[in-house]
């Protein structure tokens, strides 16, 4: 039996927090996160990449974990605290342990790219101010910040420090298998490892990641939940099966990135309004907006045919919308 806290295990769901000029759209981030719930995720991680957090003020932020604790029910709630300066990611700190996260999720976000030294000062910080554990958040592809295995053994020595979520690893299977055994050996072994990437997910679990921090998961939970309830079945042909039947998804995210694609996807089947990015983001254009709904079809054809991933908390996903009857879809395009 694994030593590690169960808090930090199985799937976290990260929901987009849709946005308009007048600020984070409520009612529907309120839905998205009822929806999580009522699937029984594991965890729910407001204020991660899919949901926006960068481009948030502080009032908005501390709104949407207060949203999400709210909808969440008794689903623990994980928050997003990542800003530039550490002033921010201290006041971050207070208002999410205020509204009652149940852990902290930490980017090394910068202006100028940070050294080692600087990175461990942050969290050493943020550490020492918390009430809460702190998931360490492993993104260069966004923060242009690489964690080296040493650096990772030193911030994850830290006590409040609970958790590392990694970036996706290339290379199939026993590349995956190797890329925590390593890590594995540097880190406390009380401390959770988590995957990203979804597409690599399935692999990641069966390797032995704890947890999966999914997109995709924080708008179609269904066949996510499936995924990680075949690998605890000890099935994991099944959860890798399942997860090549999402390849049009993976597909899309690959060529757009998971970000606009979500958001597409969230928009497609009506749990939120066209636009839902803060600008100057700008969602996905007609062709990949199209190719967003043949992929979601495709995956809807999969579950109609007789396979047991549910696409939806509550049964199979209903076929997104064609574009002539999506509202406004022709006139609200973004350019």
């Amino acid at each position: 039996m694994s030593i590690r806290p169960p808090l930090f295990a199985g799937l976290s769901a990260f929901p987009l927090t849709p946005v308009t000029d007048g600020g984070i759209d409520a009612e529907a981030f309120t839905v998205l996160v009822g929806q999580l719930a009522d699937a029984r995720v594991d965890s729910i991680t407001a204020l991660g990449s899919t949901g926006s957090y960068a481009y948030l003020d502080r009032s908005e932020r501390r709104q949407a974990v207060e949203l999400a604790v709210a909808a969440a029910g008794d689903v623990p709630v994980f928050a997003g605290i990542g800003a530039i300066r550490t002033r921010d990611v201290l006041a971050h700190t207070q208002d999410a342990q205020a509204a009652g996260a149940a852990a902290l999720l930490l980017a090394p976000v910068s202006y100028q790219r940070l050294t080692d030294g600087e990175v461990y000062a942050l969290f050493e910080d943020v550490a020492a101010d918390s009430s809460v554990p702190l998931i360490v958040y492993d993104n260069p592809g966004t923060t242009g910040f690489t964690f080296t295995d040493d650096l990772h053994a030193r911030i994850a020595a830290l006590d409040a420090v609970a958790a590392i979520k990694i970036p996706p690893v290339a290379g199939g299977y026993p590349a995956v298998q190797d890329r925590i055994r390593r890590l594995r050996g540097k880190i406390p072994v009380d401390v959770s490892i988590g995957i990203s990437g979804d597409a690599v997910a399935a692999d990641a679990l069966r390797a032995g990641c704890d947890a999966w921090y999914s997109v995709l998961a924080g708008t179609m939970p269904g066949p996510c939940r499936a995924i990680v309830d075949a690998i605890r079945d000890g099935n994991p042909d099944l959860a890798i099966e399942i997860s090549e039947r999402l390849r049009p998804v993976w597909d899309l995210f690959d060529a757009y990135g998971s970000y606009r694609v979500v958001s597409a996807i969230a928009e497609g089947l009506g749990l939120v309004s066209h636009p839902s990015l803060p600008r100057p983001v700008l969602g996905l254009d007609p062709i990949g907006r199209q190719r967003v709904r043949n992929a979601l079809t495709q995956v809807a054809d999969h579950t109609q045919s007789g396979d047991r991933s549910d696409l939806t908390p509550g049964g199979r996903l209903t076929k997104p919308a064609t574009a002539k009857q999506t509202s406004d879809e022709g006139t609200q395009e973004n350019p």
